[in-house]
């Protein structure tokens, strides 16, 4: 399992990067291709609700490129919704219809909303490169303290329902490592574009809610009994297995830094 996860690692972080340093059209199709396979992956995990997993992912995909372009958004979102009422009327059976309806529009519109921050924090002008590193690298350290040391040390489960590995000594960690690290960035990197009270302020969020974000997921994976959202990333699961974290954490720090530095 580690050396898929090590090759996977190898690939996908300069890509990653590549896409983040030259933002614009590059960033687009990068979080074009996470958000079709984060949705098509969580209708995936939800097919006891029957989701309609066509044409939610269709749904989603214009609904991207209504937000991309900043048109037609609400329309998209209302003739969407229409279209799936529509759709699931007359399905051959409309046995659980609220489950399936309610699964394939959170699937199509909350999923890809929600990452569709990635790209608003990505064009903050002059400075979203750094914004999206910040948030990035927070996201990667924090997983990686809280991993290590809950594995070491943890004994009081966080979660246990929803995460059975997951424990509070570990949580603390995620947050004591992504204060370090965006104190450390900050000083490298972000001297001229925020304070140390913000980076810590920032962290905290960041720390909080983005492990929050990932236990939401989690709770859809033990609901219908899955381990991963999928296997398209080897060693590391489903594409939204890896982006779970920014669900909640992207939209609320886009908002966060428009809040304090704009």
């Amino acid at each position: 399992m580690l050396i898929p996860r090590i090759l996977t690692a190898l690939v996908g972080i300069p890509v990653v990067i590549a896409c983040i340093y030259y933002g614009g059209l590059a960033f687009y199709i990068m979080f074009f291709a996470v958000i079709l396979f984060s949705v098509m992956e969580f209708f995936s995990i939800c097919k006891k609700y029957n989701p309609l997993r066509f044409f939610g992912t269709l749904a989603a995909i214009v609904f991207y490129l209504a937000l991309c372009t900043g048109t037609y958004v609400q329309e998209t979102v209302i003739v969407s919704v229409f279209l799936i009422f529509f759709f699931a009327m007359f399905r051959k059976s409309i046995e659980n219809v609220s489950a399936s309806l309610a699964v394939t529009a959170l699937g199509t519109f909350f999923i890809t909303w929600a990452l569709f921050h990635m790209v608003l924090i990505r064009d903050i002008p002059k400075y979203g490169m750094h914004y999206i590193i910040f948030l990035f690298v927070n996201i990667w350290m924090l997983d990686t303290g809280a991993y290590f040391i809950g594995k070491k040390f943890g004994k009081h489960k966080l979660a246990s329902l929803i995460s059975p590995k997951k424990t509070i000594e570990g949580a603390i960690a995620g947050v004591v490592t992504a204060v370090l690290v965006s104190l450390v960035y900050r000083h490298f990197f972000m001297q001229n574009i925020i304070t140390n009270n913000e980076a810590i302020i920032f962290a905290l969020v960041i720390s909080f809610v983005g492990q929050f974000s990932d236990l939401a997921e989690s709770l859809f994976k033990r609901d219908c009994n899955i381990k991963d959202s999928g296997n398209i990333l080897p060693g590391h699961g489903g594409m939204l297995d890896r982006f779970d974290s920014y669900l909640f954490c992207a939209p609320i720090f886009y908002y966060l830094i428009q809040l304090m530095k704009y």
